[in-house]
C-alpha cells in the first residue's frame, strides 16, 4: 500500500503549509507517497533524539494510521474506518 504521508508531500512542495488541498497530492516529485510506492528516495527532515529512539526502540502497536491533531499531537489507529473518521473529526476542527 502507499505510505500517502502529507509529511512528504509538504516536503516536496517546498515547506510548511497550513492545510493540503486535493490538488497539492498531485504534485510530480519522488518524495510524493501518494503519487510513489515505499519511502521516499531520502530523509525529509532532520530526526532528533526522540525520533531516533523511537527507531531504534519502536513500540509494539499495530498502528497503521495516523491523524494530525492539528496541535503538534497525533492520533494513532489501526482501523481504516477509524482513521477515516480521525480525518474528518479533526479536519472539521480546524477549519
Amino acid at each position: 500500500m502507499p505510505l500517502e504521508s502529507c509529511a512528504t508531500v509538504i516536503y516536496a512542495l517546498g515547506g510548511k503549509k497550513e492545510q493540503l488541498f486535493e490538488k497539492d497530492l498531485q504534485i510530480k516529485s519522488p518524495y510524493n507517497t501518494y503519487l510513489h510506492r515505499g519511502l521516499p528516495p531520502g530523509p525529509i527532515s532532520n530526526p532528533g533524539q526522540q525520533a531516533l529512539e523511537a527507531a531504534l526502540y519502536p513500540a509494539k502497536v499495530n498502528y497503521l494510521y495516523f491523524v494530525s491533531r492539528n496541535d503538534g499531537s497525533h492520533a494513532f489507529t489501526a482501523d481504516y474506518q477509524e482513521f477515516l473518521w480521525l480525518k474528518r473529526k479533526y479536519r472539521r476542527n480546524n477549519g
